[in-house]
């Protein structure tokens, strides 16, 4: 009977290990979305000629600029990275440009703040150019169809208190 009991728990583990292994596995987009997607819509090709490809589905992901909110929606403007694992930015010095994500929503300000990483499903509606320091940028213009804000992993440089092995407490940066 212990035996049974024992094989009984051991695949009950087993099967929520595998379960929270395929849902951590999942993509942040809806398959129904992603499959709008065509692959040799890039941000590349739509940064160099946005009004080519209205009304296309794009993926995009990146990091957060500036978000502001008008009567539009929420206007993020994002700094285009390469997406990694589930479509994660991955890397900031490799980006191609920067784009506008216009959310019909209100999203807030105090969520939605710089150095954010997120993911963007949505329709190229062109460009809009806008001041940039000292000249103008052709920004593409997305329509957020879905978005996935990833969760906060930047580090703060406040010190921490800390325990250490040994003699003493100390903090760390």
């Amino acid at each position: 009977m212990i035996k049974k009991f024992v094989c009984f728990v051991s695949s009950q583990s087993m099967l929520t290990v595998v379960l929270l292994l395929i849902v951590g596995c999942a993509p942040v987009i809806s398959k129904q979305v992603r499959e709008q997607v065509r692959p040799d819509v890039t941000f590349e090709v739509v940064l160099n000629d946005p009004e080519c490809y209205k009304g296309q589905m794009i993926l995009l992901s990146g990091v957060i600029i500036e978000t502001e909110n008008t009567k539009e929606g929420t206007l993020l403007q994002i700094l285009q990275c390469p997406p990694g694992f589930r479509g994660k930015p991955k890397d900031t010095d490799k980006s191609e440009g920067r784009f506008l994500a216009l959310d019909n929503r209100y999203l807030d300000t105090n969520v939605f703040t710089h150095g954010r990483a997120l993911t963007v499903a949505g329709v190229v509606q062109g460009k809009r150019i806008l001041p940039l320091n000292k000249t103008e940028y052709a920004y593409p213009l997305i329509y957020v169809k879905e978005l996935y804000l990833w969760p906060d992993t930047r580090r703060y440089d406040t010190p921490s208190p800390s325990v250490h092995i040994g003699f003493g407490v100390g903090y760390s940066h």
